[in-house]
């Protein structure tokens, strides 16, 4: 028995440092770090809370506006000009949903002096984010649905520039209550922090070079 106590120890020892190691790890890749231009999406699959029907696109204004007042990125028409597509979705205890809402469909650019002046925007539907099902290109009206979805709020980065990017894995993903809601929008807040900690271990990584 004491043998095994101090075979657990020993392990123990090993295995900490390398945990305190990898804390210091560049957390976001150089993609995330050296990007200037950014596309904030509403996901495609997120309904409307019949009691707010504006729930999503009211998310996704603020997420623009708190990345403006950030001053790090430039919004983006679209994905393809985009050097990030950040998704986001507002969270919901569940019962009837709005699925393709009509109010999802335009993207919101704002000026960059922080007012709520629209400088840009695309009429109609905008580009497939997400490689569309066989069949699923005829129905995209609005429709009554019962969706069950999380509670939190969610925000993923993905890579932009490419076709489809939803479909690829997120680099960078938060989740929380009321996370997209309110004057300080904690999502953003969130990933703010995100990138300037990867920024310092970024500097401290070529320090040691």
């Amino acid at each position: 028995m004491r043998r095994v106590a101090i075979l657990s120890v020993a392990l123990l020892g090993l295995v900490l440092p390398t945990f305190a190691k990898d804390k210091k790890k560049q957390a976001l890749p150089d993609i995330v770090l050296n990007a200037h231009r950014v596309l904030v999406v509403i996901y495609p699959d997120a309904g409307e809370p019949l009691t707010d029907l504006n729930t999503n696109q009211k998310a996704r204004d603020s997420v623009e506006r708190a990345l403006l007042k950030w001053g790090r990125f430039e919004l983006a028409m679209e994905p393809q000009t985009a050097d990030l597509v950040i998704a986001v979705r507002r969270g919901h205890s569940g019962g009837p949903t709005i699925a393709n809402s009509p109010t999802d469909d335009r993207p919101v650019i704002y000026q960059p002096s922080g007012t709520d002046t629209r400088v840009g925007g695309q009429h109609g539907r905008p580009p497939d984010l997400t490689n569309p099902f066989p069949g699923g290109m005829e129905n995209r009206g609005p429709r009554i649905t019962n969706e069950i979805g999380s509670s939190e709020d969610a925000l993923d980065v993905y890579r932009g520039a490419m076709e489809y990017p939803l479909d690829s894995a997120p680099v960078w993903h938060y989740r929380g209550k009321d996370a997209l809601k309110g004057s300080q929008i904690v999502a953003v807040e969130q990933f703010h922090k995100a990138i300037e900690e990867s920024e310092k271990a970024r500097e401290e990584r070529e320090k040691k070079k």
